[in-house]
């Protein structure tokens, strides 16, 4: 089984910001694959179903992105589910507008949401995949650019790199990290 965690704040007025471009990831891949209508449980919206003959546990925390860990923790433990099978999809500054990075590990970045998840799983080695959302280049308040709604233009980019992951997803689920790394990163 593999969870996999779209990273964003639940609020209605997020929706369609760069913080929340992991939820907007999550919601494709409920609706690409046709997993089962949304349920509340561990503190998160959860969808359920197979992903390339695996089982999947799809989840969109509700928990605020700087406490993502607390659902993503409480899925993991339920389900018996080891680290390497958290699949986390967040929004990256550090990246250009549209690119995707998938990576095995690594730190949390500065990013919160990455932050938590770490601390509540005792652990960095779990896969990710980063999707970038450009950067304010020390523009004015951070916290407001990532809080902040994308361009008409720009979403349309981010709407492309969200269909590209996930079909990552799959593709980490069915070929593997290694293989997948090989082929979604690249710059959009």
């Amino acid at each position: 089984m593999y969870i996999i965690a779209g990273l964003g704040n639940p609020d209605k007025k997020y929706e369609k910001t760069r913080h929340n471009v992991g939820f907007q990831a999550a919601r494709r891949i409920k609706k690409q694959y046709g997993l089962e209508r949304s349920r509340k449980k561990f503190q998160a919206k959860t969808n359920q179903g197979r992903i390339g003959g695996e089982e999947v546990l799809l989840l969109r925390p509700e928990t605020y992105m700087n406490n993502s860990g607390l659902a993503v923790r409480e899925a993991a433990a339920f389900y018996k589910v080891p680290a390497d099978h958290v699949l986390i999809i967040y929004d990256d500054i550090a990246l250009p507008l549209g690119t995707l990075r998938l990576r095995k590990s690594g730190s949390a970045g500065g990013h919160n949401g990455i932050k938590s998840i770490i601390s509540h799983l005792g652990t960095q080695d779990f896969p990710r995949i980063r999707i970038g959302v450009g950067s304010n280049q020390g523009e004015g308040d951070l916290v407001d650019y990532v809080l902040g709604a994308f361009s008409k233009a720009e979403q349309q980019v981010i709407d492309e790199a969200v269909q590209r992951a996930a079909d990552a997803v799959e593709s980490i689920i069915t070929e593997g990290m290694d293989k997948a790394m090989n082929r979604f990163n690249q710059k959009a």
